[in-house]
């Protein structure tokens, strides 16, 4: 098989990770084009071999962030940044803890939030999330833990009477998909 084939492989991975940068349905679609066109247009320098989920997801995010920066604006995300896609729809206590969520992790500052949305929500691999980012995978640890005790925090101060807070095994609370 191809590159050309795998790279038309990770289009719907790539559509994960560029809703969870834009946070926006209008700006999905025009990331994964663009990350796909400059993906094509540099193919020769994509090393056989090496990690083309992390090569593809590197141009998405630079891409992202070179948009951000000629824009000069940052989307910190929208009350509808929850999936509607869920085969039951859930209670109105439950899409209220996700907006919350949503939310908490909206706040985190970028490097935090990148690398917990690559780890966390992505399923990403330390080892690839290092290789994304061009950071040691023990730096990608501290910062997806970082990011986690913060988004705790973050919600037990905006809900401290909230009783799921106490019963919650904060062990278990974001825990790594890999």
């Amino acid at each position: 098989m191809s590159v050309r084939n795998d790279i038309v492989d990770l289009i719907p991975a790539l559509r994960s990770y560029a809703w969870a940068l834009t946070r926006r349905h209008e700006d999905v679609d025009d990331l994964v084009q663009d990350t796909l066109v400059k993906a094509i247009g540099k193919i020769d320098s994509f090393s056989p071999g090496t990690n083309l989920r992390a090569w593809m997801m590197t141009i998405m995010r630079n891409t992202f962030l070179n948009d951000i920066a000629k824009s000069k604006k940052l989307s910190t995300g929208a009350e509808d940044c929850i999936s509607t896609g869920v085969s039951t729809p859930a209670t109105q206590d439950w899409q209220v803890r996700g907006r919350e969520l949503m939310n908490a992790v909206a706040r985190l500052p970028r490097h935090y939030r990148e690398m917990l949305i690559v780890v966390v929500m992505l399923g990403e691999s330390y080892h690839t999330a290092a290789e994304m980012f061009g950071v040691r995978m023990g730096t990608v640890k501290s910062r997806v833990n970082r990011a986690r005790a913060m988004v705790i925090a973050d919600l037990e101060a905006r809900a401290p009477n909230d009783p799921l807070n106490e019963t919650a095994d904060e062990s278990t609370a974001l825990a790594p998909v890999n």
